[in-house]
């Protein structure tokens, strides 16, 4: 592995392919880059997919992931690694022999279990992998309310504490549930990060109208550049947060469906003042 010559920390994406730009590795791309740090990505999965849902999945071979983790690995200093749709529990056990052969480095999951239009991603088989294998390697995790129940086999009526509990106790180091998927009723949005032996640390925003392709993308990837510049991770998750939500505040519409956030607001040109 060559010395590291910049000062840019450079975060690891693994993740799938989004057609449309909305989610998967060009989400991460840009989350991580408007957050101050370098995307290296590994491809698990290309999709058919666009603002309304995802059609199709084509997993990449277990190999052609591991080849392409080996050569990053000897190339640079990798300072956090985000891993969001595997697609295959060929591509889960790959990413389980690549996270055991660097296990100093910080991993954040976002478990995306199913498509923004509700098409399933995630069959028994990568459920169980992820909870006896991967989670075990995770340092923080984020998935919706959704997810946070199905990944710890609660119903409906679990509440998010009980599923932190089930979630810790598989080892993962830290638990996000984000609020995003909760009643559409509620104005307010809350989210919650459990970490064990410290209270629930909560945050609370204001709703969005309209509905949003990739801010679990956005999300995980911003907190994974945060971390690489070692900020503590509670003050890695809230910038991650506060940048997430105006990322969904100035999205903007590419197709028939869902919003995408514009992830790279920050770049947009102010106005001239008169007489400049």
């Amino acid at each position: 592995m060559q010395e590291e010559s910049s000062t840019l920390p450079v975060v690891l994406a693994i993740g799938g392919h989004d057609p449309c730009g909305g989610a998967g590795i060009q989400a991460d791309i840009e989350a991580i880059a408007a957050n101050g740090a370098h995307a290296a990505t590994i491809v698990t999965c290309l999709t058919v997919q666009d603002s309304c849902n995802v059609l199709a999945l084509h997993p990449i071979a277990a190999e052609t992931i591991t080849a392409q983790a080996v050569v990053m690995f000897e190339d640079t200093h990798i300072s956090a690694i985000k891993i969001g749709l595997l697609g295959s529990p060929e591509a889960i056990e790959a990413v389980i022999r690549i996270l055991h052969s660097y296990p100093k480095i910080p991993v954040i999951l976002d478990p995306v279990l199913a498509a923004g239009g509700g098409n399933q991603l995630a069959g028994e088989q990568i459920l169980r992998l992820l909870r006896e294998e991967l989670l075990p390697l995770c340092d923080l995790i984020t998935p919706n309310t959704h997810e946070a129940r199905r990944l710890s086999n609660k119903s409906e009526s679990a509440t998010m504490e009980e599923c932190a509990r089930y979630l810790l106790g598989l080892g993962t180091g830290s638990v996000l549930i984000t609020g995003t998927h909760d009643a559409l009723t509620n104005r307010k949005i809350t989210h919650r990060l459990f970490i064990p032996d410290e209270s629930v640390v909560t945050s609370i925003c204001q709703r969005l109208p309209g509905e949003y392709h990739g801010s679990g993308c956005t999300l995980a990837s911003a907190i994974a550049a945060h971390l690489a510049h070692r900020e503590p991770l509670r003050t890695a998750v809230q910038h991650a947060l506060d940048y997430s939500w105006k990322s969904l505040r100035h999205g903007f519409r590419v197709g028939r469906c869902q919003s995408l956030p514009d992830r790279l607001f920050q770049l947009k040109r102010q106005p001239s003042m008169p007489n400049e």
